[in-house]
C-alpha cells in the first residue's frame, strides 16, 4: 500500500486510502475535538475569556479606525464621512467641559457678581452650543446629502452632535483626518 505525499494534492475521485470510520468513533472525534466546558464554571470562564478578546480588538479598532472591528454604531461610509466632518473643524461644544468647570469655580466664590457673570456664561456658553450644533447640522445634511444621496443617513447627525461635545483628544474612534483638512 503506497502512501500519498502530503504536499502532493489528492484527486478527488480517487479513493482516500483508509476505510471510513464508524459512526461511534467520529462522534467520538468530534467530541474530544470540540471538548465542551465541562461545567457552568468553566463555560463561564471561556465567555470571558472571548468576550475579553472581542473588546480588546475593539478597543484597538477604536484606536487605530479599523473598520472591522468597530462597534455597529460606528461602523459605514456615513458614519466615517459624519466622524471625519466633525473632526476637520473646531466646535464650541468641544470646549464646554473645561468652561463648565470654571464656570463652577466662579459660581461657588461668595461674591454676588461672580455668581451674576457665572450664570450668564451659562446661558451664553449654551446659546453658541446650541447656534453652533445647528449650524454643524445643517452643513453635516448638506454634505451627506451631496455625497451619499442613495444611502440610509438616520442617526448620523445625532451621531456627529454627540462626536462634537467630546474633547478631541477624548473621541473614540481616534480622528483620523487633521483640523482644516476636508473630509
Amino acid at each position: 500500500m503506497t502512501e500519498t505525499a502530503p504536499n502532493q494534492i489528492r484527486d478527488p475521485q480517487a479513493p482516500k486510502g483508509r476505510p471510513t470510520p464508524k459512526r461511534s468513533e467520529a462522534q467520538a472525534q468530534r467530541r474530544t475535538v470540540a471538548k465542551a466546558p465541562a461545567n457552568r464554571r468553566e463555560a463561564a470562564k471561556r465567555a470571558r475569556e472571548v468576550r475579553r478578546a472581542d473588546m480588546q480588538r475593539q478597543r484597538q479598532a477604536l484606536a487605530g479606525g479599523d473598520e472591522r472591528y468597530l462597534p455597529a454604531r460606528d461602523r459605514g461610509p456615513v458614519r466615517r464621512y459624519a466622524r471625519d466632518f466633525v473632526d476637520a473643524k473646531w466646535s464650541v461644544a468641544e470646549f464646554f467641559l473645561p468652561v463648565a468647570v470654571l464656570i463652577l469655580i466662579l459660581s461657588i466664590v461668595p461674591s454676588p457678581q461672580m455668581k451674576n457673570i457665572a450664570f450668564v456664561m451659562w446661558i451664553g456658553v449654551i446659546v453658541m452650543i446650541l447656534v453652533d450644533s445647528a449650524a454643524m447640522m445643517f452643513r453635516l445634511r448638506k454634505g451627506l446629502a451631496a455625497r451619499f444621496p442613495d444611502e440610509g443617513r438616520g442617526g448620523a447627525g445625532f451621531y456627529a452632535l454627540m462626536r462634537t461635545l467630546q474633547m478631541r483628544r477624548m473621541r473614540l474612534p481616534k480622528p483620523q483626518v487633521a483640523r482644516g483638512q476636508r473630509p
